[in-house]
Order: structure tokens, then C-alpha cells, then sequence
């Protein structure tokens, strides 16, 4: 990369689970939603909460990277049963842990992004998503509202996105058949479509660099 690369291209850096990987989640549609101008790097690593991603000590990387924009979104494995090398609480450690990120992002300049967890696709006989994700979606928008961070609440879009469609649109997005948690590449570009349509509101200097 050129030094005048280096001055003239937006950064963007993504921080979560599986469900933010090019392979497995949202990220890779993500990035092509915008121009040629904006750089968008993938830290998220599958398996990962927020606080194994943090204690593996994968956070230099992209502090190193130096970003002009952080989304984070992290829920799905910081839930009981993925165990105590994973696991928070949504009322005290899953907090603690998004402040951290919010902190040291903002130390190098950058702007934090918060999205609460894709809701994960397992619908009732009567077509509705009762998720487990939601003391850690509550818990994410309370850290943005407290810390004054932008929010996209793609739990609450997400579920009502697959509702509205319904069971077997939404399941078409499954890698394999019974996968409701990750996204084939159909289903990857609609969450990143959902995410894509919160920015102008969210952070509307990185909403300004999309494609028209």
C-alpha cells in the first residue's frame, strides 16, 4: 500500500463471532457495500465471545491496524453452556468487556460501532423466534446508551426480518440444513443489507462512503 493509500482510505474493522467471519457470517457481503475508498478488515474469529476473543489477545492486531471505525458484536458463544473459558454474564462480565473495547478504540482515535447479536433463526410452531439472545442484546444497547456509542440493534432487526419472511425463506439462509445460526452467502447479504440500512442514522460519515 502506497503512503498516499495510507492517508486517503477509510478503515473499517469488524470485531465478533462466526457470525461476522466472510465465511460463515456477515462480513464479507459487508464489505462490498462499500466504495473503493474504504478498507474493511475481518478480525472476527469463529467460536469466539467477547471475552476469549479478548483474552486470546487478538485485540493488538487491530489496534495496530488502526481503524477509523470499529463495528463489535459479540453474544452468541458469551452464553451458559459454551463454558467458563467463554462464557459472561449479560448484567456484569459481557458489560465489562464491550466497555473495555469502546475504551481502547477510542484511544487510538477510532469510532466504535455496538451491534447487538444476529438472532439466531429457531422459530415456535407459530412462526415466531423466541431468542435466547436477549439479556445480551439489552446489555449491549445499554453500554452504547451509557458510553455514547452508536447502536444497531441487529437482534431486534434481524428477528423481525425472519419473522416477516417466515420459517422456510429463512432457513434457505442456513449453510446446512440445520445450521440456524451461521449464513450461506443468500444470507449473509441480507444482514449486511440490514446493518447497511442503519448506518445513515448510526454514523452517517461511514454511511456516506457506501455504493448509491
Amino acid at each position: 500500500m502506497s503512503g498516499a493509500e495510507k492517508k486517503t482510505k477509510v478503515r473499517v474493522a469488524l470485531v465478533g463471532d462466526s457470525t461476522v467471519t466472510d465465511r460463515s457470517g456477515w462480513g464479507k457481503a459487508f464489505s462490498s457495500l462499500f466504495v473503493e475508498s474504504v478498507e474493511v478488515h475481518n478480525f472476527a474469529v469463529g467460536g469466539r465471545s467477547s471475552k476469549s476473543w479478548y483474552e486470546e489477545g487478538r485485540l493488538p492486531e487491530v489496534l495496530q491496524a488502526t481503524p477509523d471505525y470499529v463495528l463489535i458484536q459479540f453474544g452468541h458463544n458469551d452464553q451458559p453452556g459454551k463454558g467458563p473459558e467463554r462464557e459472561t454474564d449479560s448484567s456484569s462480565t459481557y458489560r465489562d468487556f464491550l466497555r473495555l473495547y469502546v475504551t481502547e478504540f477510542r484511544a487510538i482515535g477510532a469510532q466504535p460501532i455496538i451491534l447487538s447479536s444476529v438472532v439466531r433463526r429457531q422459530f415456535d410452531g407459530r412462526g415466531a423466534i423466541r431468542s435466547s439472545l436477549t439479556p445480551w442484546a439489552e446489555a449491549a444497547a445499554q453500554v452504547a446508551r451509557q458510553m455514547e456509542v452508536p447502536f444497531i440493534d441487529l437482534h431486534a432487526l434481524s428477528l423481525a426480518y425472519h419473522e416477516q419472511i417466515g420459517p422456510e425463506k429463512s432457513w434457505a439462509f442456513n449453510p446446512e440444513e440445520d445450521d440456524v445460526t451461521h449464513f450461506n452467502e443468500e444470507g449473509g447479504a441480507a444482514m449486511a443489507a440490514l446493518i447497511a440500512g442503519q448506518l445513515d442514522a448510526a454514523v452517517a460519515d461511514l454511511a456516506a462512503h457506501l455504493k448509491k
